[in-house]
């Protein structure tokens, strides 16, 4: 599940996103926080948005799922980042 998850995060275009690195399910999203758009900020529109995901610097945002996670959860859960990252940075 941990390479779904990547791979799927790995496939969003922005410019927002600068890397995407982790191992198993623990991963990580590298974003380039732009004025007030930063890490904590897209956390927020992800916790409302109905993801959890802890920002452990300005530009850096922690996914830890659990690990009983469906490849159809994978999918929703990129579904929503994807959906995220384009309203908050483009």
């Amino acid at each position: 599940m941990g390479e779904l998850l990547r791979s799927r995060l790995e496939a969003i275009r922005s410019p927002a996103i600068t890397a995407v690195r982790g191992r198993g399910l623990l991963n990580a999203i590298v974003v380039r926080p732009d004025g007030d758009k930063d890490a904590n900020a897209l956390c927020l529109a992800l916790m409302h948005a109905g993801l959890l995901a802890k920002p452990t610097q300005a530009h850096i945002i922690r996914l830890a799922p659990p690990l009983v996670i469906s490849s159809q959860q994978v999918e929703q859960a990129a579904q929503i980042i994807e959906g995220e990252v384009r309203k908050l940075f483009d």
